[in-house]
């Protein structure tokens, strides 16, 4: 039997609740609607690892603008 990803492992669910999981989200959704769900998670999932990404970014750049420069002085004072 293939191992059960790290993510499942994490909370716990084995093989047989992950199954039981699908069968109980195909009763309540039905086979039509389920890819239809599935779609929707996989792109509100894209669209926040996107968000997140390019908040990272822009914490960088405006870490960057904001970091004070040291006056250069001439001699010892």
């Amino acid at each position: 039997m293939a191992p059960i990803p790290a993510f499942f492992a994490a909370f716990g669910i084995g093989g047989t609740e992950l199954l039981i999981i699908l069968a109980l989200a195909l009763l309540l959704f039905g086979g039509t609607k389920l890819p239809s769900l599935a779609r929707g998670l996989g792109q509100s999932l894209k669209e926040f690892k996107k968000a997140s990404r390019d908040d990272a970014e822009e914490e960088k750049t405006e870490a960057a603008k904001k970091s004070p420069e040291v006056p250069k002085t001439h001699g010892s004072n």
